[in-house]
């Protein structure tokens, strides 16, 4: 489904002084184009797109009564997830630290002072993958080896150069149809082409997996992933001058 807005521009200051425009001296800046008729239309073209990248956000998080003791556990499990990731296939390249931090955590009493109960070490690694449908076993993977949140699934493709063209002949098209048919209803045809610009693509991206039900998947069965298709939207605007009968 397309939006299509369009707004004629086409005044009877400009029918009426085009012959003045024409005589005008080229310093006052005036041209007989700009005060011609003309018609404006816009059109939104889209095309699907196959994502054939993946990227899942595992987070490692373990608590401890001294930051060192906290920190230090969770340097062990971090090992043991990036390891089971590297048994799937995934080079080094492909696996990031996205954040690390370690923070106290605190109680904090009517009337009394804060005080530290013990702290809290997290580390967020980005796994990514050429194989969308390897999402889930990354998933899996990462929980069983010790990961405990999943911070997001999100599924892109490389390049969306050819379904971005696509939509650019579509939005063209569409934004000529309603321009032409413009022209006929105000008595007249379509002229040359003025102005066309574009803009966009725009991708809209996929709604991330809730990490709590990510947990209780990866206990009972294998995570299901199902990249599907992405919509690539384009939007134009063009201007074609008015040819009277």
């Amino acid at each position: 489904m397309f939006l299509i807005r369009s707004v004629v521009r086409a005044s009877l200051f400009a029918a009426c002084f085009s012959t003045l425009a024409v005589a005008s001296s080229p310093a006052q800046g005036i041209s007989a184009t700009s005060l011609a008729p003309s018609i404006a239309t816009s059109g939104t073209g889209e095309a699907k797109v196959t994502p054939d990248r993946a990227a899942v956000m595992v987070n490692v998080q373990t608590r401890a009564a001294t930051a060192a003791a906290a920190a230090s556990e969770n340097a062990r499990r971090t090992t043991a997830v990036l390891d089971a990731l590297a048994k799937l296939g995934l080079p080094k390249s492909q696996l990031s630290t996205e954040g690390y931090s370690v923070n106290p955590e605190m109680v904090y009493g009517s009337g009394q002072t804060p005080r530290v109960t013990g702290y809290v070490a997290t580390n967020t690694v980005r796994a990514e993958t050429q194989r969308p449908e390897q999402a889930g076993a990354i998933i899996d993977a990462a929980l069983g080896a010790g990961a405990n949140l999943i911070n997001g699934l999100s599924f892109f493709a490389s390049s969306i150069d050819a379904p971005r063209r696509e939509a650019i002949a579509t939005a063209v098209a569409s934004a000529r149809a309603d321009a032409e048919a413009m022209a006929r209803a105000a008595g007249g045809s379509l002229g040359d082409l003025i102005e066309l610009t574009t803009q966009g693509p725009t991708v809209p991206p996929r709604p991330m997996y809730d990490m709590s039900v990510m947990a209780r998947k990866a206990e009972s069965a294998p995570t299901p992933v199902n990249p599907g298709d992405q919509t690539v939207s384009v939007f134009v605007s063009a201007r074609w001058r008015f040819v009277p009968r």
